[in-house]
């Protein structure tokens, strides 16, 4: 039976400002937004989250990574630009595409989807339009003064990985790691930090091939709960033994729920990754790439 890894992550809540406007010289820089009922939510996008993860690849796996980003240049630049899902952990996960037309015109388009699907992260609070505004150091003009909207929130995001799927199944260990480690992602947080690593995270291995825990975070007054988690296990639609769930939530009320109804519950995200690395590891025979 096919194995399906799923994570649902919530971050710590500060102040978020991932947008960059027009480019690095813009006065403007505003937040991406989504209407859900009747308020407007920030979200911040799959791709920017991929950066973080390629970022933490890069810094950690260099060898392995086809594509890797020069700070000092700003640029990108490719190992082996035919790709190699086989030797580079990047192609692997993220897939890639090289689009393009063969000596007869004929499609020579070198394509693989990504194995690792991530979806937008998106705000636990609705956003009423906060901004913060700076200027330029040293002798001011017209244009010194730029705005920023920022929003105080958490965000929640999820990834849906088939190991198997994957041409070296034991780079979901790896991939783990990387989940727990985001230290920013793209856009504007290349110079504003937000911290975009887990306060709180749902793992769920199994071979139901769905989710069912996107968007199980929710904010309950000051905290961060998880009620349609709790009720999901509670009617039977997940099954406890599939979960594992770690962090803050763990010290809430909702986790002493999930713990009592059998999931899986520790009081630190580390510890939660390692927990299901080692499940992982035993249900599907992988080793640890060295």
């Amino acid at each position: 039976m096919t194995k399906h890894l799923f994570a649902t992550i919530v971050t710590t809540t500060a102040v978020a400002a991932n947008n960059r406007g027009e480019g690095d010289g813009s006065t403007l820089s505003t937040l991406q937004k989504i209407t859900r009922g009747n308020d407007q939510y920030t979200t911040v996008s799959a791709e920017a989250i991929r950066w973080g993860l390629r970022e933490y690849f890069q810094n950690h796996y260099e060898k392995e990574v086809n594509r890797t980003f020069n700070a000092e240049t700003d640029k990108y630049s490719f190992k082996d630009e035919q790709f190699s899902a086989e030797k580079y952990i990047d192609d692997d996960l993220f897939g890639y595409m090289d689009a393009k037309k063969g000596k007869d015109n004929e499609d020579a388009t070198t394509k693989r989807r990504g194995a690792l699907e991530i979806s937008r992260a998106m705000s636990l609070d609705p956003y009423w339009g906060d901004i913060a505004f700076g200027s330029k150091g040293g002798e001011k003009g017209k244009t010194s003064i730029h705005s920023t909207e920022v929003h105080c929130t958490a965000y929640q995001y999820t990834i849906a990985l088939t190991p198997e799927s994957l041409k070296k199944p034991e780079r979901a260990l790896l991939t783990l790691d990387a989940i727990g480690a985001v230290r920013h992602v793209g856009g504007n947080h290349a110079r504003f930090l937000y911290d975009f690593h887990p306060e709180s995270i749902v793992l769920r291995i199994t071979d139901d091939p769905s989710p069912w825990i996107m968007d199980v975070f929710k904010r309950i007054g000051e905290s961060v709960g998880c009620p349609r988690l709790v009720r999901l296990v509670e009617v039977g639609d997940v099954k406890a033994d599939e979960l594992i769930v770690g962090g803050e939530i763990a010290d809430t009320p909702y986790g002493q729920q999930l713990k009592a109804l059998g999931v899986q519950v520790y009081r630190g995200v580390k510890e939660a990754i390692a927990h299901a690395k080692e499940q992982l590891k035993q249900q599907l025979k992988l080793e640890v790439p060295a």
